[in-house]
Order: C-alpha cells, then sequence, then structure tokens
C-alpha cells in the first residue's frame, strides 16, 4: 500500500464546491462554547457537502483563529450563518419543510442507527459542550436522536458527535436515494 497524495484524492474546487448538489441536512449548534469544535464541524461539514451551518447564540462565528486552525479553510467553502437565537432558526427551518431532530438524551429518543430516513430535508441540532441541547430548543423539536454509548462518560465531544451523524445521515441518504 502506497499513502495517497492529496493531488491524487480528486477533491472538487472551491468554485465546483459552491455550485454542487449538497446534502439535504442543514446543522445547528446551539451555544457552543469551543471555536475549535465550530472548526470541526465545518470541515466535516464540507466534507459531506451540507447545506448549510447555522451558528446560535454563544457560538463562535468567522472570522475566527480558532475556528480556522481546525476547519483549514472549510469555513470559506460552507455556507454558514450566525443567528442570536437558535428557536428562530427552528422556526424558519420548520416553515421550509425541515424535519427538526436534536442530537440528545432524553426519554423517548431514538438511537440513530435505528431511525428511518424518509427523504425530508432534515436540520440537525447538536448542543453545548457542557449542557447539551436547551430545553427550549428540544420542546420545538420534531424528535431526538441518540447515539448509542457503552463507556464511562455521559456524552461524546460535540464535534466527534457531529461527525458520526453526519456520515450516518448521509450514508442513509446515499443508500435510499
Amino acid at each position: 500500500m502506497r499513502k495517497l497524495k492529496n493531488r491524487e484524492l480528486e477533491r472538487i474546487s472551491v468554485e465546483n464546491f459552491k455550485i454542487s448538489k449538497k446534502t439535504p441536512i442543514s446543522i445547528i449548534l446551539d451555544n457552543v462554547r469551543s471555536a475549535i469544535n465550530v472548526g470541526s464541524v465545518f470541515r466535516t461539514s464540507d466534507a459531506f457537502r451540507i447545506e448549510k451551518l447555522f451558528l446560535c447564540g454563544i457560538t463562535a462565528f468567522p472570522p475566527n483563529n480558532e475556528i480556522r486552525k481546525s476547519a483549514l479553510g472549510a469555513e470559506n467553502v460552507v455556507e454558514w450563518e450566525y443567528r442570536r437565537s437558535t428557536e428562530e432558526v427552528v422556526f424558519a427551518l420548520r416553515k421550509e419543510g425541515f424535519k427538526i431532530l436534536a442530537v440528545e438524551q432524553v426519554e423517548d429518543s431514538t438511537y440513530l442507527d435505528y431511525y428511518n430516513y424518509d427523504g425530508s430535508p432534515i436540520a440537525l441540532i447538536f448542543g453545548n459542550e457542557v449542557s447539551g441541547v436547551s430545553q427550549s430548543v428540544i420542546d420545538l423539536c420534531d424528535g431526538c436522536l441518540e447515539i448509542q454509548q457503552i463507556g464511562t462518560k455521559h456524552s461524546m465531544n460535540i464535534s466527534v458527535c457531529a461527525g458520526i451523524v453526519m456520515w450516518d445521515f448521509w450514508r442513509k441518504i446515499n443508500q435510499k436515494f
């Protein structure tokens, strides 16, 4: 085996990315404290051609040096918008026909691997590193997804969690349609 060089990976250009068909998912970050986590979500959003990223509340937004360090330029490619209120974003996306799903540990959550994607545009909400998705936002959701965990910790890093969930939805969307 030989490790591939970047030029051999045949990635699309920034210009082609911007005009390409996107995965019908929007990501909402609800008061994410770490700009490094935000940058990581930008980078993963680029990897799966996510439609749009909404940065809400105290979530850092570009230009920001910590975002730049972990996003590696993805903040210049992925469409994003800052909004003070996560709830306003949820209301707006619901009007556009999005199914709103928080990724959070709640009563009656659905394990990610059991969720059946129905073809609807999806908005996935990820929350604060300590307190998760706000209850006021959860109250507005169509459902909550949870990643099964068997270790001693109660949660995963938000950027790791977002990567797992984005990959799972990308796989489900591309297998079905």
